[in-house]
């Protein structure tokens, strides 16, 4: 997930990644820091952006030290599993400065769990990527923090646009969020494998069927996004009388595809819940 904001980020050219400093225990992720084929000044964007977690090959600045990313940046993106988070927050909230933005994207760490570990007036926000922010794809929820304002909140909105769509939410939403769009990569992937081992059974290569399942999830999507859409009526648009559509569609159905669905995402949800209380 780090290596996916990341990416989006630098590829998009918000930031230059010369200007990214990465901070980590060890050199086993931070060595893809050091060298990458981004590069080009955008001497208006704010300050320095310091990421600590593991990505590709960047072009970034390293350290391993936490302690010096906030001496060095203001926006901090904290990406950490998230046990380890409240360890590194104790570790850096004696430099902590009203200057300081602070973005968590460690699943399960609520606001004022985060708002309890650092120093009273610091500006925290939460943000909940998915995966296909690496192809600047993604969907991305974020929500603010008592002290946190619209400046703060503009301003992510802003760099993280580059990973796709961002949408400020009310914090209950982003364990929902998780659910539907962080588990839901998986879920996606798993109906894009039935889908193509289907057209597999009836007959057709399988590196064929996979890339058209593929590209029919895409082109869905696209449709969906830019028609603004319900679902309903794409897949209504796309049924005749008596045809192909309507016999496959009546198949799913009694496979309970729908049912079994909505239940996914619900059991990822309160898994998410369960973590957000631990």
């Amino acid at each position: 997930m780090a290596e996916a904001i990341a990416q989006g980020l630098i590829r998009a050219g918000k930031v230059e990644a010369q200007h990214v400093l990465a901070s980590a225990p060890t050199d086993r992720n931070l060595c893809h820091f050091r060298e990458g084929p981004w590069s080009g000044r955008m001497p208006h964007l704010p300050p320095a952006l310091a990421l600590a977690l593991p990505v590709q090959a960047l072009g970034c600045q390293t350290t391993h030290s936490n302690q010096e990313v906030l001496q060095s940046c203001s926006l901090i993106f904290f990406a950490t599993k998230p046990h380890i988070l409240p360890a590194v927050l104790a570790e850096v909230a004696p430099v902590v400065t009203a200057e300081h933005i602070l973005v968590s994207v460690a699943a399960g760490v609520s606001l004022s769990t985060l708002e309890e570990l650092l120093p009273p007036t610091a500006r925290v926000l939460r943000v909940s990527p998915n995966l296909p922010c690496v192809v600047q794809e993604g969907a991305v929820v974020m929500a603010r923090g008592r002290h946190a304002g619209s400046s703060e909140v503009k301003l992510l909105q802003t760099l993280l646009e580059a990973c796709g769509q961002c949408e400020e939410v009310p914090e209950a939403h982003v364990d929902i969020h998780t659910g539907l769009s962080g588990s839901g990569v998986a879920f996606v992937c798993t109906f894009s494998e039935a889908l193509a081992e289907g057209a597999v059974k009836m007959g057709m290569p399988s590196g064929l069927a996979h890339r058209i399942a593929a590209q029919t999830l895409l082109g869905t999507a696209k449709m969906l996004l830019q028609k603004g859409q319900h679902p309903a009526q794409l897949r209504t648009d796309v049924c005749t009388p008596g045809g192909t559509t309507i016999y496959g569609l009546h198949a799913l159905e009694q496979g309970g595809l729908r049912a079994a669905t909505m239940s996914a995402v619900e059991a990822a949800t309160c898994r998410a819940r369960e973590l957000s209380r631990k």
